[in-house]
């Protein structure tokens, strides 16, 4: 194995032999920026997405420090390491805030703050009293651990995707080890003052790290985000605009085949409904329509599936139910509507619901559920409305 003397006559005299650092630095200079307009670019489109600006400001901050440590490769000079480090260390503060917004939808501010107060403190005193080694010890742990606290958000809401999160977290985990090793590595050969650039086998290492660290967290990170957006449309496609309740599309993406035992539907009218829109405006009845959705909501169980199928018209499923159960449920929802009288302006209103219900304790296509359901919801209209009819195969059963 080369010694550390070894390596150092191998870069002088036949640099190509060994890794080219400037390269390298330059690499990730433009991959750096380029990732950062992209994202930048990105947050022009998508105003909201405030991690996305965040991400490409750090990137900035990073960029202008790799060309600080760039300056120092042919001509030492203690203080473009120090500015090297401090914009290094804004920018990895940067990234974490941007990656705790993206993963928690908060940004940690405080944490980042007192990270980065702390680290360009000690950055500041080591090497204003000389200690150069010591300050770039510093500046490479207090980077390795924002890399750790980006790395952590990303582990801990690897939920939402378990392989892109976990593979994200790992690069970032495997950059901070990089960071922390080449303080260790000072801190081994005992460089408390530098008279040249840090050069041993940690830094090498860490060059090669970010610069497959940073591609590859770029290109995760996009795809996580685009993934994101791809699901937040899905979902909207899947959602009432008025009642913020699901639509019926939903139903046939849970069950596109078979509902499970035990299951019961229970299609809801609110009755002479428009009447209500021709004495009061579609204004009021907008707000009718919001109040019930918000008492059925409170009528049931979060893993229950309350759906707006159009106009009026309400659809709960009820999963892992009996047929007691769901009769109770559906006369609770119609007996809360019919004691309730809303005051929309200086109106008051009051109207009643009817309710048909299905019931299987077998598997059943969905759909099919839904036509019994409708059954039983025309006799209960039929029938004089404002009530509940279960139709005859569930009695049956």
């Amino acid at each position: 194995m080369l010694t550390y003397d070894e390596v150092t006559f191998l870069r002088q005299h036949h640099p190509s032999m060994l890794l080219d650092q400037f390269s390298i630095l330059v690499a990730i200079g433009f991959s750096g920026a380029s990732l950062g307009l992209t994202l930048f670019m990105m947050w022009t489109v998508a105003r909201s997405e405030a991690h996305l600006l965040v991400w490409s400001v750090g990137l900035v901050f990073i960029v202008v420090g790799v060309i600080f440590f760039g300056w120092i490769i042919e001509r030492y000079n203690n203080a473009y390491l120090f500015w090297s480090f401090t914009f290094l260390t804004i920018g990895f503060g940067l990234l974490y805030l941007g990656s705790a917004k993206f993963c928690s939808d908060r940004m940690r501010l405080g944490t980042a703050l007192s990270i980065c107060a702390a680290g360009s403190l000690a950055l500041s005193v080591s090497f204003g009293l000389g200690y150069s080694g010591i300050g770039t010890m510093v500046g490479n742990v207090v980077i390795g651990v924002l890399l750790a606290l980006s790395g952590h958000q990303y582990w801990i809401a690897r939920a939402e995707s378990p392989v892109l999160m976990g593979v994200n977290a790992v690069c970032f985990f495997l950059a901070s080890a990089s960071f922390i090793a080449c303080g260790y590595a000072l801190l081994q050969q005992g460089q408390f003052a530098l008279d040249a650039r840090p050069a041993n086998w940690a830094e090498d290492i860490n060059a090669v790290v970010v610069i497959m660290g940073l591609t590859a967290v770029g290109t995760l990170s996009l795809t996580l985000h685009q993934a994101r957006i791809a699901e937040q449309h899905k979902l909207n496609a899947m959602t009432d605009a008025l009642t913020g309740l699901m639509n019926r599309r939903v139903l046939f993406e849970v069950w596109p085949d078979v509902v499970p035992p035990d299951t019961a539907v229970l299609l809801l009218d609110l009755d002479h409904f428009k009447t209500v829109n021709d004495r009061f405006g579609h204004d009021a009845g907008d707000q009718v329509l919001k109040r019930f959705s918000r008492l059925i909501l409170d009528s049931v169980r979060s893993t229950d599936i309350v759906v707006r199928l159009g106009g009026e018209e309400f659809c709960i499923v009820l999963t892992g139910s009996s047929l007691e159960l769901a009769t109770a449920v559906a006369n609770r929802i119609r007996l809360q509507m019919e004691m309730t009288t809303m005051r929309i302006g200086s109106r008051l209103i009051q109207t009643t619901v009817s309710v048909g219900l299905a019931y299987s304790e077998g598997s059943e296509a969905i759909q099919t559920l839904m036509s019994r359901a409708d059954i039983a919801l025309y006799e209960a209209k039929s029938s004089g409305r404002n009530r509940v009819e279960v139709d005859r195969l569930s009695l049956v059963a």
